[in-house]
């Protein structure tokens, strides 16, 4: 029995890659956040991603992991889905469906039951997964609107995800996004810092993602977003 991940707004996503102090993953685990999802574009590995996952996994929250390559697509006991990635906005094609090709032509087995495909529309050119992907970030709303769209309804994503990674996005962007999607679930992540920024992405986004503000602004904060929302 999975969870039911079209239910959450609150999601706090964990960097493999990163540090956080002792203590720390007991009071994002009582946060209120919905569910934990251990994602990364830089240096991540299945053995800190196995290492998170050990230290998250007591505590009963849901747990999603996005893998940044086929290596860390991993159906461990503890792991209620993998939310794979599809970037909307890049011409390498490596990050639409290359990759993907590669995890099925390497992997032994795949649980189906646990994939769940996201479209992702990246918008800060000077993130990782911006540079990494190679993601054409200078989009105007009815250009993300389009890629919403198009995902939503010709693809069929069940996820459509407007990616700041690190940054405050443009919440008429994301407006944009929200009245362009009819079927999918619309995930905004990137520069939450504040209730007031969480309660205005919440606006127009179905789920919100929290990420550096766990690593640098602290629980309190991170449970002023949650509070926003729910």
């Amino acid at each position: 029995m999975h969870a039911n991940w079209k239910t959450w707004v609150h999601v706090t996503k964990l960097d493999p890659d990163k540090r956080l102090p002792k203590g720390a993953v007991e009071e994002i685990a009582t946060s209120g956040t919905d569910a934990l999802m251990l994602s990364g574009t830089l240096n991540v590995t299945r053995e800190n991603l196995h290492e998170l996952l050990d230290l998250v996994s007591a505590y009963g929250l849901p747990l999603v992991v996005e893998p940044a390559s086929p290596d860390c697509a991993i159906f461990d006991k503890g792991v209620d889905h993998l939310f794979v990635p599809s970037v909307m906005n890049t011409n390498d094609v490596r990050w639409v469906v290359g990759k993907h090709y590669a995890w099925l032509r390497q992997a032994s087995s795949i649980d189906w039951e646990m994939v769940v495909p996201e479209a992702y529309i990246v918008l800060n050119p000077n993130s990782a997964v911006g540079r990494v992907t190679g993601a054409d970030c200078s989009l105007s709303a009815g250009d993300v609107a389009a890629f919403a769209e198009v995902a939503d309804r010709y693809f069929k994503f069940p996820i459509v995800y407007i990616e700041y990674s690190g940054t405050y996005g443009d919440p008429a962007i994301v407006q944009a996004a929200a009245g362009a999607v009819e079927h999918a679930t619309l995930y905004y992540g990137g520069g939450i810092r504040s209730a007031e920024q969480a309660a205005e992405m919440g606006r127009y986004a179905d789920t919100i993602v929290v990420g550096n503000a766990v690593y640098e602004e602290g629980i309190d904060v991170l449970r002023a977003t949650v509070r926003a929302v729910q």
